[in-house]
């Protein structure tokens, strides 16, 4: 039986059916059914393109958007998927903040639907910094298949940690 440190938290049934798969050799198979291939955002010029188009769909007036890398120092289980951060510095008498956002190098080969719900999560704290109700509202607005994502992105943690790459 494996540990499914991704899931914590999920109802028993859904950890249940997980482990079924693993021990079938059949979640890997499935994640590809559902998600046949990874995307082409390998670039920070790309990346950040795809970013700020969301950005610019569905928060057009939020504060700027400066800088979206993939970073390899982030670490999926210890840190977090993507981290979002706003940078202060003070130019000529202004105080100028710089919005960054920094997603895990690990999803520069997984399907684009993970990806984008990484960036919808890291955009909604630009206005929501606290995980609170407005937050999940807000990534709900921009994608409307948050939570059915993140569910199936930590399925896909999981594949990963106990199969190695499933693409």
């Amino acid at each position: 039986m494996h540990q499914l440190r991704y899931l914590q938290g999920y109802p028993d049934s859904l950890l249940a059916q997980t482990q079924r798969l693993l021990q079938q050799q059949k979640l890997a198979k499935t994640l590809r059914g559902r998600y046949p291939q990874t995307h082409q955002i390998k670039s920070p010029k790309a990346l950040y393109d795809f970013t700020l188009e969301i950005k610019n769909q569905f928060m057009r007036k939020s504060a700027p958007l400066s800088k979206v890398i993939y970073d390899d120092k982030i670490k999926a289980v210890e840190h977090a998927l993507g981290l979002h951060s706003q940078i202060s510095r003070l130019h000529g008498g202004k105080l100028k903040a710089k919005n960054e956002i920094r997603i895990a190098s690990i999803f520069k080969n997984a399907p684009e639907d993970f990806l984008r719900m990484i960036v919808v999560h890291e955009l909604a704290h630009f206005k929501e910094k606290e995980h609170n109700k407005a937050f999940y509202k807000l990534c709900l607005h921009m994608e409307p298949d948050y939570y059915q994502l993140e569910f199936d992105m930590r399925l896909y943690l999981t594949c990963l940690e106990i199969e190695g790459n499933i693409y």
